[in-house]
Order: structure tokens, then C-alpha cells, then sequence
């Protein structure tokens, strides 16, 4: 039985020309786990998706999914991965994107339990019929996470999940990430959001400078600067 851990990120550094992206990268996300991956603009955390996606080369170090090396296609078999600037094709309807999304998934579209993740992240199906291109900002990143949360994948990598959504929808959507903890589901998730790391993460990595400052819980992250809230600590780690 293969016990590598889901995601495994061993000294990656990655440049653009003279410049230093990523510089000795290491994180380990383990299966079944919600990990977190927070840092300043500028840090390298798209960047680092990009590296694990295999959608740029490093240019030192490895990434293995599952065991697997990220330059091989075999290594995303089982992830499914929401971009930051999510777009589905304008010319599509809610409902016409999912059916598409999930054939690519292999996934069978079952309309009762697509309704139901659809209201579990405040989303009225019957808003399925409307081009997506009348929906606002936040209507279809409800989409690209229904299309990623039906996927039957075991690792989802979410970019700034909570891009344009309101306050009402941003709770739906942590219950609904807490609701997948017990489904066998790694998730890794870079975010702004101090407070969703709170909310819902197992461990979180502090990306700063192109390395990673700190990777723990939250409350270890506490502990480790002397504060009472991890906003506090992210601080005191980033050294602002």
C-alpha cells in the first residue's frame, strides 16, 4: 500500500529570467487534510499552484502528487483544481457547463444531487437555464466550486475559493468544506482570508519571500509567535 503523502513539495525553486520566484519550496499536504497556503501578494502562492499543476517547470527540486512526479499527466488523475480568476465559457448555460465539466470528470450528471450542492453554496438552480454570461462574479465561482465538489476527485485545489462571493455564500461554503472533511476529500486551499484558515484548516503554510515561513495548525502557529489569534501571528511570521 502506497502511503505517500498527497501532495509532497521537496526544495522547488522556480525563476523568471533573473528573477526569484519560489526558492527552496517544502510542504506536505497529507490525505484528508484541509492545508491552507496563505501569503503576502507577491509571494509565489500562484505561482507554487502553477508548479503543482505542472502548467510551468520548476526550474529545481520535485513535486510528487500521490507519489507520482507532477511532470507526469498520470500524477492529476484524481484532482480537480478551481483557478483564482475563474471563467467558464460566456456562451454557455449554468446548466450546459456542468453537463460539460462533468463528461470531462466522467461523471454521471445527477440533477438531485447537483441541486443539492447548489443550495449548499446559496445558489438557486434554477438560475442553471441563464448564458453564464448574465451571472455576476459570484453566481459562477458557485459554479466552478459545484463543478469541482461533484468531480469524485480526491485532491481539490482551490484558488481563492471565496473570490466574489458574499458573506451569506462565504459561510455556506465553509460548512460545506467542513462537510467534506468526513468524504475522504485533501483539499488545498490558498486564500487571503486569515480567517477562513481559522474556520477550516488542518494545517496552514505561511509562503513568504519565495519559502515557506511556518507550516503547522493554526494554533501551533500561535503558539510559536506569542499571540492570542493567528491574524496576529501571520503578522509577527511575515514580519509586518
Amino acid at each position: 500500500m502506497d502511503n505517500s503523502p498527497c501532495i509532497e513539495i521537496n526544495n522547488v525553486s522556480k525563476r523568471y529570467g533573473s528573477q526569484k520566484i519560489l526558492d527552496g519550496v517544502d510542504l506536505v499536504v497529507n490525505d484528508n487534510e484541509i492545508h491552507g497556503l496563505v501569503g503576502i501578494n507577491g509571494a509565489g502562492k500562484t505561482t507554487l499552484i502553477k508548479c503543482l499543476l505542472d502548467l510551468v517547470s520548476i526550474n529545481s527540486g520535485e513535486i510528487k502528487l500521490s507519489g507520482i512526479n507532477s511532470s507526469d499527466n498520470a500524477s492529476r488523475n484524481s484532482l480537480a483544481f478551481l483557478p483564482e480568476k475563474f471563467t467558464p465559457p460566456y456562451y454557455l448555460s449554468g446548466e450546459d457547463f456542468l453537463k460539460y465539466i462533468l463528461k470531462l470528470y466522467n461523471v454521471s450528471y445527477d440533477e438531485q444531487l447537483i441541486d443539492s450542492v447548489l443550495l449548499s453554496l446559496d445558489f438557486n438552480p434554477q438560475y442553471l437555464s441563464k448564458p453564464v454570461r448574465q451571472l455576476s462574479k459570484g453566481m459562477t465561482q458557485k459554479l466552478g466550486l459545484t463543478a469541482c465538489f461533484l468531480s469524485n476527485k480526491n485532491l481539490l485545489v482551490l484558488d481563492e475559493p471565496m473570490s466574489g462571493l458574499d458573506p451569506r455564500a462565504r459561510a455556506y461554503l465553509k460548512q460545506h468544506i467542513l462537510d467534506m472533511k468526513n468524504k475522504s476529500v485533501t483539499m488545498f486551499v490558498c486564500t487571503h482570508l486569515l480567517t477562513d484558515i481559522e474556520a477550516f484548516c488542518d494545517k496552514v503554510s505561511i509562503l513568504h519571500n519565495g519559502s515557506i515561513h511556518f507550516t503547522g495548525t493554526p494554533e501551533e502557529c500561535c503558539r510559536q509567535y506569542n499571540t492570542t489569534d493567528f491574524e496576529s501571528a501571520y503578522l509577527a511570521c511575515v514580519g509586518a
